[in-house]
């Protein structure tokens, strides 16, 4: 498998994290509302991540990550500017249908700001007028907002606690919009699933057709493993072949939600390994080099530190 290299880092928060990754082929295929697949090292788990951007000239993608579990702090960790990923695979999933929609909503609520960019940036290409509403908790935690500017006519900056844009939920903006503009033909929402369902909850009685971008547990991408399983209507669709752009009006978000919960005890229990590795390893590494210092421990030691991922079922 070939390594793909790290050539860009950007940190926006404590927990949020930019990585720009070269794969010439990759940029060259990839369409807006796609992701990828991961793999850290050899022995790691195999994580979703939506494209965040491409670029086809510089033969990048860029992912835009949430320090939250095991794998994604262990990258926060590792991966810098110079290093490698062991494997990236994709483009997968169906590329989002960018309509011939004249005035178009896009929505992104915290994460979900950076893969609703591709989107907003194809609907202006196509000549739509497109209105962005961003929704973030705090002032600190905005990021891309000049990118927004520079694609959407108008740009709808929304914080919980009012430090910056306007104070309120999302759904807040959605209204703001929607009052503004009584001809919005589409809107398009990525963000945690319960963002999303209060954002098709506010097109519902309006009838405005509302996309939505979920993202269920997901292990091989090929629609085999039925792992990411989605309600929508009276079928049952697989996000990784099917999506992940669904209908918000017919996604069943209560079970979806259900749904990823299933595993909450085992991503804790994996997490709660590593990081204790990781002071192990931390400890002997210290101890190693004191000794090596003293010249009473053999360089070998020093190659025999606890594994972070071993025994750490699923990645």
């Amino acid at each position: 498998m070939s390594n793909f290299e790290i050539v860009t880092r950007e940190d926006f928060s404590d927990v949020t994290y930019l990585l720009e990754v070269h794969h010439p082929l990759m940029a060259k295929a990839a369409k807006p509302g796609q992701f990828v697949i991961v793999m850290l090292n050899e022995q790691g788990e195999r994580i979703p991540l939506t494209i965040a951007d491409f670029d086809q000239k510089k033969g990048t993608i860029t992912l835009v990550i949430q320090a939250v579990g095991k794998t994604t702090k262990q990258m926060q960790q590792e991966c810098q500017v110079g290093t490698s990923l062991y494997g990236m695979v994709g483009p997968m999933g169906v590329p989002s249908p960018i309509s011939h929609a004249k005035k178009v909503l896009c929505v992104g609520g915290g994460l979900g700001v950076a893969p609703i960019f591709p989107q907003a940036r194809g609907f202006k290409e196509a000549g739509a007028y497109v209105i962005g509403v961003l929704g973030f908790r705090t002032k600190g935690l905005v990021f891309w907002e000049e990118k927004f500017r520079a694609c959407c006519d108008e740009l709808i900056l929304c914080t919980n606690d009012g430090s910056a844009g306007l104070k309120g939920m999302i759904t807040d903006g959605i209204k703001l919009a929607m009052a503004g503009h009584p001809d919005l033909e589409e809107v398009v929402a990525i963000g945690p699933p319960v963002m999303m369902k209060a954002c098709a909850e506010a097109t519902r009685a309006a009838k405005i057709k509302t996309m939505v971008s979920v993202n269920p547990i997901m292990v091989d991408g090929t629609g085999m493993c039925g792992g990411c399983r989605v309600k929508v209507g009276d079928e049952v669709k697989f996000a990784c072949v099917d999506g992940p752009d669904f209908d918000g009006h017919l996604v069943d978000f209560d079970d979806l939600m259900l749904r990823l919960q299933r595993y909450t005890k085992d991503e804790k229990a994996a997490h709660e390994r590593w990081s204790e590795s990781c002071r192990m390893t931390r400890q002997v590494g210290a101890s190693a080099l004191d000794a090596l210092a003293r010249g009473s421990a053999p360089q070998s030691e020093l190659l025999e530190l606890p594994d972070p991922i071993e025994g750490v079922k699923g990645g």
